[in-house]
């Protein structure tokens, strides 16, 4: 191996070797901390936060008030939504009903497949697949936002073109609490 003589020590000039103050290494960070908020200020303003997410409701035409379109009983489902997570269903109107008025339960065993069975005969009896079954939800006061929210999305699993939300009378009242 080699050695490296510098010419300082060993046997000149009184025979002491000088030796070099040890001194504490500092590193100066003030480069990392400003390339770390860089790239925070980078990475925040590229990332795309995520979106709420939301319904698209479809709000009836205000310009011809007062105005009804009539719609056959076999078209029209109404669903009553009352609390303790009650729910009953009928077809047609609260005084002549077509079928119901029938007890159910949410989810896939109980109104959405009243709902999926209704929108098929709908279609086969109106012989046009766009005059499919029309639901109108209706919720007592009693009734929680839960149901309401677990109902308009029984409506896009089965896609439910038309449906909507109305006040409920009292006979549909005095139907939910028999």
């Amino acid at each position: 191996m080699a050695e490296l003589n510098t010419g300082d020590g060993g046997g000149g000039k009184g025979g002491k070797k000088v030796r070099s103050k040890k001194s504490n290494s500092k590193v100066d960070l003030t480069a990392m901390v400003d390339l770390a908020f860089l790239l925070i200020t980078f990475f925040m303003l590229t990332t795309s936060l995520s979106k709420p997410q939301s319904m698209d409701l479809g709000m009836p035409d205000k310009s011809k008030p007062g105005e009804q379109t009539l719609v056959p009983d076999f078209r029209s489902m109404t669903i009553l939504i009352g609390d303790n997570n009650k729910i009953k269903w009928y077809l047609g109107q609260i005084a002549t009903p077509m079928e119901g008025p029938k007890d159910s339960s949410y989810g896939k065993a109980g109104i959405r497949q009243a709902i999926i069975a209704k929108t098929k005969s709908a279609i086969e009896g109106s012989g046009d697949p766009k005059k499919g079954l029309i639901v109108i939800i209706k919720a007592t006061k009693k009734s929680n936002y839960k149901n309401l929210i677990d109902i308009l999305d029984e409506m896009a699993i089965t896609n439910v073109p038309t449906y909507a939300i109305s006040d409920i009378s009292p006979a549909e009242i005095a139907l939910l609490e028999k």
